[in-house]
Order: C-alpha cells, then sequence, then structure tokens
C-alpha cells in the first residue's frame, strides 16, 4: 500500500488467549524500537491476524462475500440491502467497501513488519524468525487475494512504511497474483504441518490458499498454462499428506465447541473473553428468521438474535436442496422446526411452535394444527428456514457478540477445488470421484446397512455430470454461508447469469460493473495523483 497508517496503532487489538488458540495480547505505550525486539517481533506477528476477524463472521465480511447471489438475498432488516439488490447506493461512499479496504491495508503494514526487521533482531533465534516471517508472508497473501478479488487491480504492499505517503498506484492483477504466490510458496515451505496455538498459519492452510489462488487465476485474464495443473496438485497435497477427515456427520462440522475437527484446515480466531473479543462477530444473527415474535415464542439464547439480514433464495431451497430423501445437508444446516419457550393457553412448553416442512401443504391442513404450519409459499423477508452453521448459545447473553471462532478453510472445500481443476483440465471422472466424497459424507444413514448404500448409491455422480455449474451447485449446498459464494460466481464468470436467473430482488439491477467492488471515495481522496475507480461506479 503506498500509504499507511504509523505502526504503533497497528497492533492494539486481542483475541484468544485460551485453549491454545492464538494469542494476540494487547500493546500499548509501544514505541517504534519495540517491534526490533524479539518480543516486538512475537507481537506484530500476532497483530498480522487481527483483520481476519475483521473480515471473517462480520456482517461486512457476509454482506461483501454471500447476500446478492443465486443462494442468498436480503431478508427484511439492515442497513445494507442494496449490497444485495445491486442499486445505485452501492457505489464508493459505501462504509463496509471501506472498512475491509483500510483494515486489510492497515494490517498489510503489520506484516511487512514482521517481514522487514527479521534479520534486524539480533536475539531472534532463526527457528522464530523463519516461522514468523511465514506466517505474516501468509497473512500478506490472504490480504492480497481477497482484496483482489473484490477490487481487481490495487497498491501492493510488499514494504513497510513508516511515513505518510499521498501517492498510490494500483498494480496489475497480475502482479498481484504473482506476490500472492510467492508469498504463500515461501510461506508453505517455512510453515509447520500445525501449530501448538490454534489459529496460527499452517503449512497445509497455506497449500489450501494456493490451491484457491491458483484456481482463481485460472479463469482470469492473467491466468498461465499450469494453474489448473497447480490448484489440483496443492489440494490433493492438503488431502493426503496430514490426515484430515471429513466428519461423518456434515451437521457435526460447525458444531459449537468442535471447530477445531478433523475436517478444519484453518479458523480465524475469537474469544470467550469480553474484554479482548471482537464486537463485529455476528454470524450467529445475520441468517436467523424473525421467530421471537410468533405465538409460543420469545427470544432466548439457544435460539439466537434474530437481524433477518440474509436469507435463503428460492433456487437454494427448491432446487439445490431439491433432493431431501438421499441428502441431509438442508437438515442439518437448516433450522424449521421451532419450540416453544413462551407457552400460550394452546402450546405447553417444548411443544412444536413454528414447523417450516419445505414443502406444499394445504390450507386446510394449516388450520387444522395448533402450532404455525408454513410452507414455501408463505416465506416472506421475515419468516424463512434458517441457516444454523454459526449458531452461538456460549455468548454471554443475547446483547453480546459471537464467541466462536469462524471456519475458513476446511476439507470439503479442498476436495471440491481439486475437483474443478480436474474438470477443467479434461478429467470429469477424476473429478466425480472427488465430489462423490464429500457427497457421500452427506448420504442419509439408513436402518439397515441394505438402506444406507440405497441413499449412498443415489448420492453418486458420475463424469456426465460435471460441469461449472454443477460444481457450483455443489459448493452452494455444502458452503451455504461460508464466505465464498460471490467469489465462486465472479471466478466462474456466472455472477451476472446466476444472480438473473435465481435473484428475485437482484435480476433487475445487476450489471457488469457488479464483478467488481467501488473503490472506496476516501482512498481516491486521499490520494494526490489521480488514483482510478473501477469502471461503472
Amino acid at each position: 500500500m503506498k500509504y499507511i497508517f504509523p505502526v504503533m496503532l497497528l497492533l492494539l487489538m486481542a483475541t484468544i488467549s485460551c485453549n491454545k488458540m492464538l494469542d494476540e495480547k494487547v500493546v500499548t505505550n509501544a514505541t517504534d524500537d519495540f517491534y526490533n525486539t524479539k518480543a516486538g517481533f512475537l507481537t506484530a506477528v500476532n497483530g498480522s491476524y487481527v483483520s481476519m476477524r475483521n473480515f471473517y463472521s462480520s456482517e461486512r465480511g457476509m454482506t461483501l462475500t454471500e447476500t446478492g447471489t443465486d443462494i442468498i438475498t436480503n431478508g427484511s432488516d439492515g442497513n445494507y440491502k442494496f449490497t444485495s439488490q445491486y442499486t445505485s447506493q452501492l457505489d464508493s461512499r459505501y462504509d463496509h467497501v471501506r472498512e475491509v479496504w483500510n483494515s486489510f491495508y492497515q494490517t498489510l503494514n503489520t506484516c511487512n513488519v514482521v517481514i522487514s526487521r527479521a534479520d534486524k533482531i539480533k536475539d531472534l533465534d532463526d527457528a522464530t524468525k523463519k516461522k514468523g516471517i511465514a506466517e505474516a508472508k501468509f497473512c500478506r497473501a490472504h490480504y492480497h487475494f481477497t482484496l483482489m478479488e473484490m477490487f481487481g487491480a490495487i497498491p501492493l504492499s510488499l514494504k513497510e512504511n513508516t511515513d505518510i505517503l499521498r501517492e498510490a498506484h494500483r498494480d496489475s492483477v497480475s502482479a498481484v497474483f504473482t506476490a500472492v504466490i510467492n508469498d504463500l510458496l515461501d510461506a508453505e515451505k517455512d510453515l509447520p504441518a500445525s501449530q501448538s496455538e490454534w489459529g496460527r498459519a499452517t503449512r497445509p492452510a497455506a497449500e489450501h490458499l494456493l490451491a484457491r489462488v491458483y484456481l482463481t487465476r485460472a479463469s482470469s485474464a492473467a491466468a498461465q498454462a499450469t494453474d489448473y495443473e497447480n490448484a489440483a496438485k496443492y489440494a490433493d497435497m492438503v488431502i493426503k499428506n496430514y490426515g484430515f477427515k471429513l466428519l461423518d456427520d456434515p451437521g457435526l462440522v460447525w458444531a459449537q465447541g468442535k471447530e477445531n475437527n478433523s475436517e478444519t484446515i484453518w479458523a480465524a480466531q475469537f474469544t470467550t473473553d469480553p474484554l479482548y473479543n471482537y464486537p463485529d462477530n455476528n454470524a450467529c444473527r445475520f441468517f436467523l428468521m424473525q421467530y421471537d415474535v410468533l405465538p409460543g415464542m420469545k427470544r432466548d439464547l439457544p435460539n439466537g438474535t434474530p437481524w433477518k439480514r440474509f436469507r435463503p433464495t428460492k433456487f437454494l431451497l427448491d432446487t439445490l436442496y431439491k433432493e431431501r430423501v438421499h441428502d441431509t445437508r438442508y437438515e442439518k444446516f437448516f433450522t424449521s422446526v421451532w419450540f416453544t419457550n413462551a407457552p400460550t393457553s394452546t402450546l405447553n412448553l417444548g411443544d412444536t411452535s413454528i414447523y417450516l416442512p419445505g414443502f406444499d401443504v394445504s390450507a386446510a391442513e394449516i388450520a387444522s394444527k395448533k402450532y404455525m404450519l408454513v410452507p414455501p409459499r408463505l416465506y416472506t423477508e421475515k419468516l424463512y428456514p434458517s441457516l444454523n452453521k454459526f449458531a452461538d448459545a456460549l455468548r454471554p447473553d443475547n446483547q453480546a457478540s459471537g464467541v466462536r471462532p469462524f471456519i475458513a478453510f476446511r476439507l470439503a472445500e479442498t476436495y471440491l477445488i481439486e475437483a474443478e481443476a480436474m474438470l477443467m483440465q479434461g478429467d470429469p471422472q477424476t473429478a466425480a470421484n472427488l465430489v462423490n466424497v464429500v457427497r457421500l459424507r452427506a448420504a442419509r444413514v439408513g436402518t439397515t446397512d441394505t438402506e444406507t448404500q440405497t441413499h449412498r448409491d443415489a448420492m453418486k455422480v458420475g463424469p456426465a455430470n460435471m460441469s461449472i455449474d454443477f460444481l457450483l451447485d455443489e459448493r452452494g449446498r455444502e458452503l451455504v454461508g461460508e464466505q465464498l459464494r460471490w467469489f465462486d460466481l465472479v471466478r466462474t464468470h456466472k455472477l451476472l447469469e446466476r444472480v438473473r436467473l435465481h435473484n428475485d430482488e437482484a435480476r433487475a439491477n445487476i450489471k457488469s460493473a457488479h464483478v467488481l467492488r467501488p473503490i472506496p471515495q476516501d482512498q481516491i481522496d486521499r490520494t494526490k495523483n489521480e488514483f482510478l475507480q473501477n469502471p461503472g461506479y
């Protein structure tokens, strides 16, 4: 980045200090010389992770990556429906893009402090230095890659800035890809296979991100001939070399308190300590329908705080999750039954209060029930099946921010990355084999072995099924809500097509310009040279 915030301001945020998770201590009253010491170096390494929590599990990160796609649209509440609907309010004054841009560049300079000063610290042992630089390069690659996915050509920040500079220039997408890949290759070489503090970068985390980056470059104007091959290679290394394993039950991947499971490759960290927790960890709220005003219900911690920001599209529910006999993911990932917690004259504690069966029922059947029976034709911006992956019952109270980590990289996506890379290399059979690993994990378990096998057979797909659209469908079924969808649609050049086909609120407004986000206006204003806005904004 060609402008800078003083480095002392970059390291003042803190996060988890429990259960051997990444510990980012608050550092105050630190002078610049502090970062020339071993203690300062380690503090700066920890500070390199700070902006992960600005992005993952936050309203800005979720809004910029999930809503306004083919599978998620706006709910009834919130100030950012224009992002989902692509109206004229989605412009350079939009605070989410400004917040991500500023936060990432601020923390990029912290990464650069680690990388540029390490060799000057006399009492820093070689092992600590190598690992710290590798962690900083992993974070630097992550921030640059995410910024490029959103904004296209961006200023690369590869050197520490110690002065406020008013000149800034956008580097080409090709140059950014090269810098990101170089950082990740360096990180992969020096990172350990695992870390004692969960949340720190590891070799498989770097390889997973490398696979994602190569897959993204392969379909871009900066594509190189070996990109799909490399995407498949690094994904395959993650799958085979580290003992990761898909959980038998997809519903347990996001089980609270068990996020550090055999499927999780890397997660952004939060904490239950109110002094250090990040106030924007609110994924637990965004996807909930307004259950708390309905008969027999009141707001409570187990059911969550319904902010009604995001809701599933008809396409997600009726097409991607149409098959529910053999595939368990809809029932695992969505809450469709709510149980009475505020008894009425007709509803006792624990009775079914609201049931969204997911299929049509007659008016007579609705009238015959003492509970609310809500078929799909009666879904609204306030009443819909609620994604429950991020449910957070360990918050101190209903007003508190979430405390759970956010799983950013997991093995199911690794399989789907490799499948896409193999398909694009002309090998649909291997692609199908990889997809089937994910699909068979989601197959229903029957009461007998024969019944279970019937479900598994029905879930299998073959090479004839393999296409980019099928893989996008499968990613939607498996990864819904996990801050990937907008990137997936842009990467595959399907954003406009799929939004126009499947998102009622957005189809009339989306334009070709929307494959990029607007450059924040304050970046343009504070740059003394001309800093070009993205086309169409």
